[in-house]
C-alpha cells in the first residue's frame, strides 16, 4: 500500500485522509438535502461553524478550489455535492484538477475514446 502514496500528481484517499476530512465530507454529504444547500448559501461561515471545519478546510471552501479541498481531506465523491451547489459537474472538477480549461478537458476526454 505504501506504493500508492507515491503516484505523482495523484492524491490517494486512505484512512489518514478520511480522519482529517471527516467534518468536511460530512458537511458536503449534508448537501444531498435541498434545505441544507439553501442554509449553506444563506450563511456559509455559520454552516462551516456548525460542521466544525478546520481553517484549511474553510479556506478551501471559500476558494472553491477542488485541489485544496482534496488536500484538506475531501473525498471527490462528497466534494461533488459541494460543487453541484454552484452548477459545477465532474468535467468542471476534472478540468480544475488537471489545470486545463473545461474545453481543453472535454477535448482530452474525447481524444481518449478515439
Amino acid at each position: 500500500m505504501d506504493d500508492l502514496r507515491h503516484i505523482p500528481g495523484t492524491p490517494v484517499f486512505q484512512g489518514e485522509e478520511a480522519r482529517r476530512g471527516y467534518a468536511l465530507n460530512k458537511m458536503c454529504f449534508s448537501f444531498n438535502e435541498a434545505a441544507n444547500r439553501k442554509a449553506f448559501l444563506a450563511d456559509e461561515e455559520g454552516y462551516m461553524d456548525r460542521h466544525h471545519l478546520t481553517e484549511p478546510q474553510r479556506a478551501a471552501i471559500r476558494s472553491r478550489n477542488v485541489l485544496q479541498l482534496i488536500a484538506a481531506g475531501g473525498n471527490v465523491y462528497y466534494l461533488a455535492k459541494f460543487a453541484g451547489i454552484f452548477g459545477l459537474n465532474v468535467q468542471d472538477i476534472g478540468a480544475q484538477q488537471t489545470g486545463m480549461t473545461i474545453d481543453e478537458f472535454k477535448a482530452f476526454l474525447a481524444a481518449q475514446g478515439a
